[in-house]
């Protein structure tokens, strides 16, 4: 059995947490002193499903509830509809009630193998901030800003920049690290954990909790995937990404589409492998097979071992070999003929006639094995039993 002090290595020492304020030696004798530490994480409800990013700080808040911490998953429900600037060039499309309602929906489904939400001893806490910013009066928020400056606020590198290429900066975006730094206090937590790009909200609740607590709060950072040679970001704001709501063959597909860049760091995130074999992985002479080995890692946290091995095998056999699925999923038309767009919908394998429009136009889409580029085709009952291939790896029969 592992002492205290190597678990606490093997998660300090893995590569994914890069900053430590106050500091790392800090942390860690907080971490060995045998108190229990009440850590978060938040994220804004911005998109319906969570990616491999957000994932890897979810797997890490795990490690440290199974050290016994206290760990808390902060829904943004508030914050979502008001937009975080981090980051951004310009604000944020800020969303209504509803869009929040309907993105973090089926959140904890997606995460459900990852956080521990039913552990009978210390299970994650689920918490939203709607129940306490949407209380704050203007008396309240006009205190909560009389402890940061505009200089401080500008001191943010998105704000300078925007300052120099002269893009507005709303009001609104002063006050979200503020909104963030209030969670802290309300929670009374020790720890935040969040990305590299969520610094500056964090420490604006270190700033708040020493004024109003008179208490320290450790921000911990983690390094935001990104692959190792361009420095390109996953990120659903960016609309990139390999989301947690993909069926298993999907996620798989995805993960063997990811580029060689981003083959380590999804393997230090998104997975349980041990550093060590890891390398050993990464220094094989043959690179597939480390992503054949990331990939069915991945859909085998969220779909498990039978259906990951299932999606390895569909992934060889359609996608490596070329070959028809054994089994193709059929979908029935209840009418004599329809627009090749209206069936892929119909499929579900776009979301409106206009993104299915996108994917034939661009060669994505086959029928019968023959690539279609009429987006305007009509399909009919002589079509009846035919194969439609949209993307790499999605197949549906027609049915009239």
């Amino acid at each position: 059995m592992k002492n205290l002090e190597e678990k606490v290595d093997e998660i300090l020492e893995r590569g994914i947490l890069v900053d430590f304020l106050p500091t790392k030696k800090e942390f860690k004798e907080a971490l060995l002193s045998g108190k229990r530490l009440r850590f978060y994480m938040g994220a804004d409800p911005t998109a319906k499903a969570l990616h491999l990013g957000h994932a890897q700080n979810l797997m890490v808040l795990e490690d440290f509830r199974r050290l016994g911490h206290e760990v808390i998953f902060l829904i943004g429900d508030f914050t979502g509809m008001i937009g975080d600037p981090s980051d951004k060039s310009s604000a944020r499309i800020k969303q209504t009630p509803v869009q929040v309602q309907e993105n973090f929906s089926l959140w904890k489904e997606q995460v459900r193998n990852i956080l521990d939400f039913d552990a009978k001893e210390n299970p994650v806490q689920i918490k939203y901030n709607s129940e306490w910013l949407g209380k704050l009066n203007f008396a309240e928020v006009l205190e909560l800003a009389s402890n940061f400056t505009v200089q401080q606020m500008l001191e943010r590198d998105m704000f300078v920049k925007r300052m120099q290429e002269e893009k507005p900066i709303y009001l609104h975006e002063f006050l979200y690290p503020l909104m963030q730094g209030y969670d802290s206090v309300v929670m009374d937590v020790d720890v935040e954990l969040c990305g590299t790009d969520q610094i500056f909200n964090a420490l604006a609740g270190r700033t708040l909790m020493q004024k109003l607590k008179n208490k320290n709060k450790f921000v911990v950072s983690t390094k935001m995937i990104a692959d190792e040679k361009t420095g390109m970001l996953m990120s659903k704001s960016n609309g990139t990404g390999v989301f947690l709501g993909m069926d298993a063959n999907g996620l798989f597909g995805a993960i063997m589409s990811q580029t060689d860049g981003m083959l380590t760091p999804l393997f230090l995130g998104c997975t349980r492998v041990t550093v060590t074999e890891i390398n050993e992985l990464m220094q094989s002479e043959k690179p597939r097979d480390a992503k054949v080995r990331l990939a069915y890692e991945i859909v085998k946290i969220y779909h498990g071992e039978v259906e990951a091995q299932k999606a390895q095998d569909y992934f060889v056999r359609t996608i490596s070999n070329k070959e028809m699925p054994a089994e193709v999923a059929e979908v029935t038309v209840a009418k004599d003929e329809i627009k090749l767009v209206e069936f892929i919908v119909l499929a579900g394998l776009a979301k409106s006639n206009g993104e299915a429009r996108r994917k034939i136009e661009q060669g994505g889409v086959e029928v019968s094995e023959k690539k279609e580029s009429d987006w305007q085709r009509m399909l009919t009952k002589a079509d009846d039993g035919a194969v439609v291939k949209v993307g790499k790896f999605s197949f549906v029969k027609i049915k009239f």
